[in-house]
Order: C-alpha cells, then sequence, then structure tokens
C-alpha cells in the first residue's frame, strides 16, 4: 500500500514537473538569469586572458549547470500564486512535498538539457573529458542540489516573482566568486578557502575540473559525498519551509 501510494505521487510529480516545463522555461526571467546571465558572466571574465580551454570549460559548465538548474524552481510558486493556479493544485490530491518534488524536477531537467549543451560544446572545440562518467553524475547530482537550493528562495508567500529573483541573485551571485571557478582554490588565501567549503557549487565546480584536467583540490569521494549531504539538507529544508507557508498562499 505505502509502495502505492508512494508511486502515485511520483507520478503526481512528473505531471508537474511536465507542467512547470510547457509553462516557466522559456519566461523572460529563467532565460535572462538561467542562461545569459551566465554565458555573458564567464565572458567578461575570460576574453582577453590567455586562458586554454581545459580550465575554461569546467568553470563555464559549472556556471551553466547552478544557474539553469537553479533558474525555474524559485520562480514557479510566486507565478502560480500570482495566476490563482495554485489554489486548483492543492485541490487535487497531491501533497504539498510532491508539488515541490515536481517543481525541482522542471530545474533538475532544465540544468541537465543546459549542461549538456555546453559539454557537446567544449568537445566540439577540441577539450577532452578525461572521466565521463564521474561528469555526468557531478551533473545528475549537482542539477539536483541546485534545484533543491533554488527552491528554499521561494518559500516567503508572496506572488512577486521579480522579488523571489532580486532574493535568488543576492545570494547566488556571491557563491560564483568563492567557488574557484574563475581562481582555482590552490590560489585562494586562506579566508577565500574558508568561504569556498560552504559554498556547493565549489564541489561540482571541482569534480569539472577532475573530469577535464585532473586538477581537483578535493577528493572525488568527497566530493560526491558533500554534495549529496548538500542536496539532502536543502531538500529537507525548502520541504518544510514551504510547508509552513504554502497554506498562505491561498
Amino acid at each position: 500500500m505505502a509502495s502505492s501510494i508512494i508511486a502515485q505521487q511520483l507520478r503526481r510529480s512528473f505531471a508537474i514537473a511536465k507542467k512547470d516545463l510547457r509553462i516557466y522555461y522559456a519566461k523572460g526571467p529563467v532565460v535572462i538569469f538561467g542562461i545569459l546571465m551566465p554565458a555573458f558572466l564567464f565572458l567578461a571574465f575570460s576574453i582577453g586572458r590567455d586562458m586554454s580551454a581545459d580550465f575554461l570549460l569546467p568553470g563555464m559548465l559549472a556556471v551553466t549547470t547552478f544557474f539553469t538548474a537553479s533558474a525555474v524552481s524559485p520562480t514557479v510558486a510566486p507565478w502560480e500564486t500570482q495566476a490563482r493556479t495554485l489554489e486548483r493544485l492543492l485541490s487535487c490530491p497531491v501533497s504539498i512535498s510532491s508539488i515541490l518534488i515536481g517543481d525541482i524536477m522542471a530545474s533538475f531537467i532544465f540544468g541537465i538539457a543546459l549542461s549538456a549543451v555546453t559539454v557537446f560544446i567544449g568537445l566540439g572545440i577540441g577539450v577532452d573529458i578525461l572521466h565521463p562518467a564521474v561528469l555526468v553524475l557531478g551533473i545528475i547530482l549537482s542539477s539536483f542540489c541546485f534545484s533543491s537550493f533554488a527552491l528554499i528562495f521561494s518559500f516567503p508567500a508572496t506572488s512577486s516573482p521579480a522579488s523571489i529573483m532580486m532574493l535568488s541573485s543576492l545570494i547566488k551571485f556571491p557563491l560564483i566568486f568563492i567557488s574557484g571557478i574563475f581562481v582555482p582554490l590552490s590560489d585562494l588565501p586562506a579566508w577565500g578557502k574558508g568561504l569556498a567549503l560552504v559554498s556547493p557549487l565549489t564541489y561540482f565546480t571541482d569534480m569539472a575540473r577532475y573530469c577535464v584536467n585532473e586538477t581537483n583540490h578535493f577528493s572525488i569521494s568527497i566530493d560526491i559525498i558533500v554534495l549529496v549531504a548538500f542536496l539532502v539538507a536543502f531538500l529537507i529544508l525548502a520541504i518544510k519551509l514551504h510547508q509552513r507557508t504554502m497554506p498562505k498562499r491561498i
């Protein structure tokens, strides 16, 4: 009986993910903050600098995965609150956690798809992926982790997507600069390395560097364990927060 209920809720989560991808992934804020912003940010840093493609690809992949996987999930709740469609969804036989997992799945799929494009671009310009299986695992774990992380931002019971995107940006942008993307962790001062430890993006960037040029700072097992720990913590926190505030949206 319990397995049947779980299977039903998962099917409903997949249906919600399909709905989110169809309706929300082409919205302006998603395109700007999920695709254009990381591309322009990375180009602004790399143009005019003598950097090899082997160094640039892991950083570009990390930025792309982080922004795309966190682009959809924080905006769905305020959009649906504004459109008054959340009431209809909550009246269906679907739990709040299933709704949230569906939102996370949409961001997860969006993140993986855009990350795959970045990888293929890297392969097209001659970058060798030395450890493809590890890279695939890293993209999957980090996309799920970043999607859960972004869902935390939308727990305030507001109907303004702009407010949520502003809060999201205030937290996401500093993480870019402390995660070893533009400056390798080995070159950071002691205080910079300390800050890098609290960013989940640090560990995926480290995995990506290992997969391309084997210049990782941590062991791969540490990167995987920490990403899983962040994923579980973010998912539990997001569900707990939204369970408290979701009824206030009606």
